[in-house]
């Protein structure tokens, strides 16, 4: 049975991980755009690279702001934890506490409307925990993510007439609201919900920028030729890193999708800025935890359009 202090340390160690290093898929993608760019965006690519490296080096986090610490928790269908959900969820928050005291993490979370501040990032609905659940599988797999939650997002509703050009239009137009207002820290990783519910869209979108890797793609091939296209295009409006002039706002472009309303097709866009900050663990049965930067968020079994489920 997985203890909860199994569970408690393993959480604390990821927050260190995704606060301090960035993960090695991203840097791949910036070092390619390094590559292309030139002038002040390929000066800024470099020392963004360079400030990864001394935040390894000093074991301090990479950004100053630390965004808003949050946590994806898949749990195998025959795993056996102690204490059931609530004592995951306990496990969690102290772990968050813990963390931002000691990595430190900038405690960014306060009362909307007291501005009540703890000072450890927990509070009402907070950190947020989302769940799902594998089958034929005993162990728990645990994911932070530190996502920035002030801006670059935004939320459309379409109509099945507005198509593929529809989608094309919004995207661009988010990211030119977003890179002329300085909304985000690009070269970003482009998160895209397309149907569901509002909320539905507006989740699938944050999952699909933070939970999927560079160079991953929608296992549907339509998908995937659509997630390319957008990221060539968001890449051909002239802004580089940081806003300068340049051909590096998008370091990659993942759509999720969801089955949506007949007369819909809502359409979310999320931003996932340089500070790439993600770290994952499994947890296994006898209590051993192994560490990674891939989520492995998006199983076949998340994707699953039956009413059943086969392996």
């Amino acid at each position: 049975m997985i203890s909860n202090k199994v569970i408690k340390d393993t959480a604390y160690q990821i927050m260190g991980k995704a606060a301090i290093d960035i993960p090695q898929d991203y840097r791949k993608g910036i070092e390619f755009m390094v590559q292309k760019e030139d002038g002040l965006s390929k000066f800024v690519l470099k020392t963004m690279m360079e400030n990864w490296d001394a935040a390894t080096e000093d074991r301090r986090p990479m950004c100053a702001d630390s965004g808003l610490p949050r946590y994806y928790v898949k749990v195998g269908n025959e795993a056996k934890f102690e204490g059931g959900p609530i004592a995951i969820e306990r496990a969690l928050r102290e772990a968050t506490a813990q963390a931002t005291h000691d990595i430190p993490l900038r405690p960014n979370r306060v009362h909307p409307l007291w501005r009540t501040d703890h000072n450890n990032n927990v509070g009402i609905n907070s950190p947020e925990i989302d769940w799902s659940f594998e089958p034929g599988v005993d162990w728990i797999d645990i994911t932070t993510v530190h996502k920035g939650g002030l801006f670059g997002t935004d939320y459309r509703m379409l109509f099945p007439g507005d198509g593929i050009d529809g989608i094309k239009r919004f995207f661009l137009d988010t990211l030119v609201s977003f890179g002329k207002r300085g909304l985000a820290c690009q070269p970003a990783v482009v998160g895209i919900g397309l149907g569901g519910s509002k909320d539905t869209t507006m989740v699938l979108g944050k999952q699909a920028a933070c939970l999927r890797t560079v160079g991953e793609a929608n296992p549907d091939p339509e998908i995937a030729k659509l997630e390319q296209e957008l990221k060539e295009m968001g890449n051909d409006i002239g802004m580089g890193a940081m806003g300068f002039v340049g051909a590096s706002m998008v370091a990659d472009c993942h759509i999720e999708v969801g089955y949506t309303h007949t007369g819909g097709m809502p359409m979310s866009v999320h931003m996932f800025c340089l500070s790439s900050r993600r770290a994952t663990a499994r947890i296994h049965a006898d209590g051993t935890v192994t560490y990674r930067t891939d989520p492995n968020w998006f199983t076949p079994y998340m994707r699953r359009e039956t009413t059943g489920w086969e392996e």
